[in-house]
């Protein structure tokens, strides 16, 4: 009489795919852990930062750039509001406008720094005589964050009769070759009040360590899996005869 039993039986290829492919599924597991720690470590030095006593642009020992993101600054200088810009397609509960980028120089050195001033809806009086503020020197309160390209970068075209411009994004570089101004590397968001009826409610930055969570899972998951298939393998039927 012949029965079949079950033996464990490694086979030499699946053997050798699952000692490659589990541990390197594993390592890409604990990459997205320590890329979740990071994140989190990010999280919390930013929201630090946001807690900070603001500083001002013009000390000589200013941290540097990638040191300034969402620290809270206090600025005085006059706006070139000549220098306008519009970003458009801008929302604001369910309405479309614009935010509205001017330069302001600095009192104390001159230099120039670009100021969202808020957002404005989309109305035909937008213009440079009425987006223009009070003259002369002024104080304003802000935060720094750094104007970032979208990932997928089109290249706009400039209509040279449309003032102030109305762009789809800030670039600094594209500021630069559109103004002739050299500005610091920074783009301040305005909270203080002023004259002007702009709308300032800046979203609060959120860095989530909940997508490298996932992915770490996923990871795992499938390092699991492939254990599992070379076991199933690594078990075959073998014929035993009995008397």
């Amino acid at each position: 009489m012949t029965r079949s039993t079950r033996q464990f039986r490694a086979q030499t290829i699946p053997t050798v795919v699952m000692v490659i492919v589990t541990p390197l599924l594993c390592s890409l597991g604990f990459w997205q852990l320590d890329r979740a720690e990071q994140k989190r470590t990010q999280a919390t030095a930013l929201e630090m930062r946001r807690k900070m006593p603001p500083i001002s642009l013009t000390d000589s020992s200013r941290p540097e750039t990638d040191q300034l993101l969402y620290r809270q600054v206090n600025l005085q200088g006059e706006f070139l509001t000549e220098r306008t810009i519009l970003i458009a397609n801008r929302k604001h509960l369910g309405k479309t406008g614009f935010h509205v980028v001017t330069p302001l120089q600095l009192s104390a050195s001159g230099e120039l720094v670009l100021v969202n001033r808020g957002w404005t809806a989309v109305t035909p009086s937008t213009d440079n005589e009425s987006l223009s503020n009070h003259s002369g020197q002024l104080t304003i309160a802000g935060e720094i964050t750094i104007p970032q390209a979208p990932a997928i970068e089109l290249t706009p075209t400039d209509d040279a009769a449309q003032l102030p411009p109305h762009w789809p994004y800030l670039t600094l570089e594209r500021y630069h070759q559109w103004s002739g101004l050299e500005v610091l590397p920074i783009l301040v968001l305005q909270t203080s009040e002023d004259d002007q009826d702009f709308i300032r409610q800046w979203p609060t930055p959120k860095v989530s360590d909940l997508m490298h969570i996932g992915y770490a899972i996923q990871w795992f998951a499938f390092a699991i899996i492939a254990l599992l298939v070379w076991l199933r393998l690594s078990y075959q039927k073998v014929a035993n005869e009995t008397p």
